[in-house]
């Protein structure tokens, strides 16, 4: 695929402080994102830095470079090779860019990493976002702001990268250009590849259970699958094998007061939103307990 170029890439998967620009639309929306993240570190007695690179489509890894083979390697089946040579350009990119950071910190040794992060989203109410995101030692270092064709420098070393990027103004343009441009029109060429499970929606299963409590009260949970007996109130979102989602939410609720709450679930599986009683009292006047279930389909990006 076509990638971006830069003086100098750089990027860490877990930030100190700072989250990635857009937040994932919950799995089972119609938001669909193409993510890569970049990134190499230097350790005391290694004479090359490892570097890594891997690439999302929604939540599913489609693309890591392999250091040692020097190559992209497609992880979907549906997914068709970047181009290698152009992630082997990147290592030496970087390379020389986190010599360069160094430099700027004056530090001459170490444990360090610069990282890249970039991409873009396509949003269920047709928005189109995009971003590149740099960072040092796990820490915000350098992100552009679209917008007005500038770079925000989250502390004095990043000055001199800002300062040398905003003189290139044909860089700018193009950073602009490849984020409401190629990269959506590359989102888009892969979720044509993989529709046939980036784009499943699968019809969710879900039910309510109550376990008694030791202390008189009862716990109501709104699940998928089998009966779940956590301690705590919810549950993150977590992969089943087949390529959906599960989760669970409850809530401790007096026994006289039990039939009265329902679990309320929207998904884009489902013509309308339902909801689901525990199972024994006929005759409720029903006080929604609402839940705004997470989608059980193959779109969750990483939470």
């Amino acid at each position: 695929m076509h990638a971006p170029v830069a003086p100098f890439p750089v990027f860490l998967r877990h930030w100190n402080n700072a989250p990635p620009p857009s937040s994932p639309p919950p799995p089972g929306s119609s938001s669909h994102s193409l993510r890569y993240f970049t990134t190499i570190v230097s350790e005391p007695g290694q004479e090359v830095p490892q570097f890594f690179s891997v690439g999302y489509v929604d939540d599913q890894e489609v693309t890591s470079y392999d250091a040692k083979a020097r190559r992209d390697l497609p992880k979907a089946p549906w997914m068709r090779k970047r181009n290698s040579q152009v992630a082997w350009n990147w290592e030496q990119i970087f390379r020389v860019g986190l010599g360069t950071l160094l430099g700027y910190y004056n530090q001459s040794g170490g444990a360090h990493t610069l990282q890249w992060m970039y991409g873009c989203e396509m949003r269920k109410d047709r928005s189109k976002v995009g971003y590149f995101q740099y960072g040092y030692d796990g820490r915000d270092y350098l992100s552009l702001d679209k917008e007005t064709l500038t770079w925000t420098a989250a502390n004095v070393p990043a000055q001199n990268t800002k300062r040398k990027w905003e003189a290139n103004h044909a860089f700018l343009q193009y950073s602009k250009d490849y984020l409401e441009k190629d990269c959506i029109e590359w989102l888009q060429r892969y979720l044509d590849y993989g529709k046939e499970t980036l784009l499943r929606t699968e019809k969710p299963e879900v039910k309510v259970t109550r376990k008694e409590d030791y202390d008189g009260m009862e716990t109501l949970t709104c699940h998928d699958g089998e009966v779940w007996m956590q301690d705590v109130f919810h549950g993150l979102v977590s992969p089943n094998s087949d390529g959906t989602y599960y989760t669970w939410r409850s809530i401790k609720v007096d026994p006289k007061e039990s039939e009265h709450y329902k679990c309320h679930m929207e998904h884009d599986g489902l013509p309308n939103p339902v909801d689901v009683a525990w199972e024994e009292p006929e005759n409720s006047l029903p006080i929604l307990f609402t839940f705004l279930y997470p989608a059980l389909s193959p779109s969750l990006r990483d939470l």
